[in-house]
């Protein structure tokens, strides 16, 4: 039996707002003077469950026989589509856009060619306006067949401008597919790596950017190959740990959306990403008077345009704003402050379940649990980094899975958990090897543990100041400083040597702009 995780029209039904709802039925009863429809009571029986039970299904529908059901199905969820293409075609001028290329094919075979070609040609123009080249591209292959096939009495040099124009077009189609596709394959990269580990990461990264780039690039470039090559180089840089650079190309990305009002209007989700890459590049770079005005300027965005989202939308704000505001805590030390956000970051996920994925979820469990560890509540600590260490998602950020065992070993040991933390380093160990992702920092964090469980306190303190100026030593090699961004393992040292917590040791460097690594 289907669950709702995989049930396709549960799923659809349970994102519907109010308002989609009270369009679908209105829609229904307008068009149809039957209310016992089959696919209306299905609808009306599945909103009502909380999770997809099909045999709960057919109790609730009688009318629906077992074999049915899969018919009905489909046909509710083409009209529950129907009904929302046609609630959003005001809100989304893509599909407008579409619609009036469908409408001009309507025309066409009506042999009604010059209207055909007047409703084209506006379509173009709005094409045009959004930088939706693969539409206009579209258009002007309509354009040249309509006018291949029939006499219009166009305008003279029709024939070559159209050529011109679709030659144009596809240099510039061929270059936005190559530049996503660099971008996203970047991106796919840093879920699979994290931040590169060593030499031979960075050499494999830089090899195939430079030959997924090349050099053949051509000297105007259209909003969306703009955006892409902002992208790449956003992952590039991000992956490489230069952070100055990342930055740049995060401002040339937002930058470039506040040229394009319309645009920025229209598809606000990358906007809204653009502005999360950029506070991602103001909290590496400790920026933290930029970060909060940029994070400010997120906000109001999003209140002033929500009315406007989508669910999409709605889930990439939610992310993308409390993932800021957590690391704003982190930056000012005021981790105890920081957990007022925890009840709402909850409530969030439960609300957004259907759409926010799991690697988001995950990154803020660990989010969560450094709050937690930073403000000294272990235990809290430990529950939210069982989540992560319990969640099956295969290799999915492994880099952040290694992290949280290094954690939660840390807050066992804090909570003199001795035996356990002795028991745990092993598999914590083996953990790491097979992921690949045993840096020297790792290295020394297990060794300290293995052999300083049971220290003497008055050895403790030694043993702790000797960790530390090992690895301020290894925090000048490149590839490590990745570990001192996941887990601020300095400052716990020296919070321990001086007897004092972790938060007023980083509030105290936040004060003083001392660099985290």
């Amino acid at each position: 039996m289907p669950n709702s995780q995989n049930d396709a029209l549960f799923i659809l039904i349970k994102t519907l707002t109010k308002a989609e709802k009270r369009n679908f039925q209105l829609a229904f009863n307008k068009n149809n003077s039957k209310e016992d429809v089959l696919f209306i009571q299905l609808f009306n029986a599945m909103d009502r469950l909380n999770t997809y039970d099909e045999e709960q299904l057919l109790k609730k529908t009688p009318g629906i026989k077992k074999q049915q059901l899969s018919n009905v199905k489909a046909h509710l969820y083409k009209q529950l589509l129907t009904s929302l293409r046609l609630l959003y075609k005001q809100k989304d001028p893509m599909i407008d856009l579409r619609e009036q290329i469908d409408y001009a094919r309507v025309l066409y075979n009506k042999g009604l060619y010059t209207q055909s070609l007047k409703l084209l040609s506006k379509a173009k123009a709005s094409a045009k306006e959004q930088e939706e080249v693969l539409l206009w591209f579209e258009i002007i292959e309509f354009e040249k067949l309509i006018e291949s096939r029939h006499i219009t009495r166009s305008l003279e040099n029709r024939a070559d401008e159209l050529s011109e124009e679709s030659i144009m077009l596809n240099a510039h189609l061929t270059n936005v597919s190559r530049l996503s596709t660099l971008a996203l394959r970047m991106y796919g990269l840093y879920l699979k790596l994290g931040h590169a580990r060593n030499e031979k990461d960075v050499l494999m990264i830089k090899s195939f950017f430079d030959i997924s780039l090349n050099s053949n690039m051509p000297s105007e470039l259209s909003f969306y190959e703009k955006i892409y090559f902002y992208q790449a180089y956003c992952w590039y840089y991000y992956i490489l740990q230069d952070f100055l650079m990342y930055y740049r190309y995060t401002q040339k990305w937002v930058d470039l959306c506040d040229e394009y009002p319309s645009l920025k209007k229209n598809d606000p989700d990358l906007y809204i990403k653009g502005m999360h890459n950029l506070l991602t590049a103001h909290f590496y770079n400790a920026n933290g008077e930029r970060f909060a005005d940029v994070l400010h300027a997120l906000e109001d965005y999003t209140a002033n345009n929500k009315d406007m989202f989508n669910e999409s939308t709605a889930t990439s704000a939610f992310v993308y704003i409390y993932t800021a505001k957590i690391n704003q805590h982190f930056m000012m030390g005021t981790f105890s402050e920081g957990l007022s956000l925890v009840p709402e970051v909850e409530e969030q996920i439960c609300q957004h379940q259907l759409t926010v994925d799991q690697h988001r979820v995950l990154v803020f469990y660990y989010k969560i649990a450094c709050l937690y560890f930073g403000s000294g509540d272990n235990n809290n600590a430990i529950v939210y980094l069982n989540k992560i260490i319990h969640l099956r998602i295969g290799n999915l950020r492994a880099d952040i899975q290694c992290f949280a065992r290094i954690l939660h070993l840390i807050a066992h040991y804090e909570l003199e958990n001795y035996s356990l933390v002795e028991y745990l380093i092993k598999s914590v160990y083996h953990f790491i090897a097979k992921n690949k992702d045993l840096g020297l920092v790792m290295e020394e964090i297990l060794k300290f543990l293995r052999k300083n469980i049971y220290a003497h306190p008055k050895a403790l303190r030694a043993a702790f100041i000797d960790l530390k100026d090992r690895l301020v030593e290894l925090s000048k090699n490149p590839y490590e400083r990745r570990s001192f961004l996941y887990l601020d393992i300095i400052s716990w040292l020296e919070s321990k040597i001086d007897g004092v917590p972790v938060q007023d040791v980083i509030r105290e460097k936040f004060k003083n702009k001392v660099p985290r690594i």
